[in-house]
């Protein structure tokens, strides 16, 4: 029987010291021998099912990990994408509640609207400030910049309360945080962070009715009968969520495919654990050293006020974080070891 630690070999072998799956995660080996197939096919001319296949695949795949029926999965390109399609379905002077400085893809194509009313609040206060009025609260479960992890429960109730919608962005989380789509009226994630795979992809949730969604940028995918629908109007819209795709990015699919079995095999609660275990042991490490990171408890994202600037450093010593706003931001996953912690911490150190 395989265990956390052999599938993990396995898969992966990374050349340097990478904590920084929070920008990109690392392709796992059957990811990349799924991609170098899918280019294969194009290549020797064979027919491309196996790739439609995977794309349906991947939505299954992905419903079950935010626990929802795949009726419920739209498959995209991109978070902005997914939020412009939200965007344009909100009246003018609609009010929008937001966390001040969250991702840009979750709030951008709200303001590019021009007409709505976009209020952004400090993300702790985020439950506390939705009103009778706000149409609809957009929010990352985990903050980009810093790991902070936003209070979902009360965000929900407090929707609930005033008849707001909510709409989530897994990207920082899904992979390592368990996730219920089911609580919130829309939510989304990429794929190329903690999910581990290519670019290209990203998932959008919405209701069993489709909530307020008009499917402004369908094409022949979003049609019931797709290869029916390659020529005039669809005549008929997907009856499932489906009718909110975009046209697939078939080989980020093809490897997304596998990427999701990993996940699925090694399971999220014992990837959370695996991965809250490093961040907390790095958080230990930066206290011995003197240094305190922004608060973010039960979070895989851990981020040192000061100590961004000592990215290009850590890179040229093979060791890969981001900075972010200032801060030395390192994320911790499956594929990551006690020792890729002490590394860190020892060069930090001087």
């Amino acid at each position: 029987m395989e265990t956390f630690e052999t599938l993990v070999r396995a898969e992966f072998a990374p050349k340097n010291t990478y904590l920084n799956t929070a920008s990109n995660g690392l392709l796992p080996a059957r990811t990349v021998t799924a991609l170098h197939e899918a280019a294969l096919l194009r290549a020797e001319g064979r027919p491309l099912t196996p790739l439609y296949e995977d794309v349906e695949a991947s939505r299954a795949a992905y419903a079950r990990l935010v626990g929802v029926p795949v009726t419920r999965v739209a498959a995209g390109a991109s978070v902005a994408a997914h939020t412009g399609l939200i965007a344009t379905s909100l009246p003018a002077g609609a009010e929008v509640l937001t966390a001040e400085d969250d991702f840009t893809s979750v709030l951008n194509p709200f303001h590019v609207r021009g007409d709505l009313k976009v209020r952004a609040v400090p993300l702790e206060r985020i439950a506390e400030a939705v009103r009778p009025g706000t149409a609809l609260v957009a929010v990352s479960a985990a903050q980009s910049a810093d790991g902070r992890i936003a209070d979902l429960p009360a965000l929900r109730e407090a929707a609930r309360t005033h008849g707001a919608r909510t709409y989530v962005d897994f990207s920082q989380s899904a992979g390592w945080l368990p996730m219920d789509a089911d609580a919130y009226d829309y939510s989304v994630s990429v794929s190329f962070k903690w999910l581990l795979g290519p670019h290209g992809a990203a998932f959008l949730v919405v209701p069993e009715d489709f909530g307020d969604l008009t499917p402004v940028l369908a094409g022949w995918v979003a049609a019931e009968a797709p290869w029916d629908s390659c020529y005039g109007p669809v005549a008929e819209l997907a009856r499932s969520a489906r009718r909110f795709d975009l046209s697939h990015a078939l080989f980020t699919y093809a490897g997304l495919r596998r990427s999701l079995d990993l996940v699925e095999e090694l399971g999220v609660a014992a990837v959370r654990a695996h991965d809250l275990a490093l961040a907390d042991r790095f958080r230990a490490g930066l206290a011995t050293l003197g240094h305190e990171p922004v608060p973010a408890p039960g979070s895989a994202i851990v981020s040192v006020p000061g100590l961004g600037v000592r990215q290009p450093e850590l890179s040229r010593a093979g060791i890969e974080v981001s900075n972010r706003a200032g801060n030395l931001r390192a994320s911790f996953h499956l594929f990551n070891t006690t020792a890729d912690v002490d590394r860190l911490l020892d060069v930090l150190s001087g």
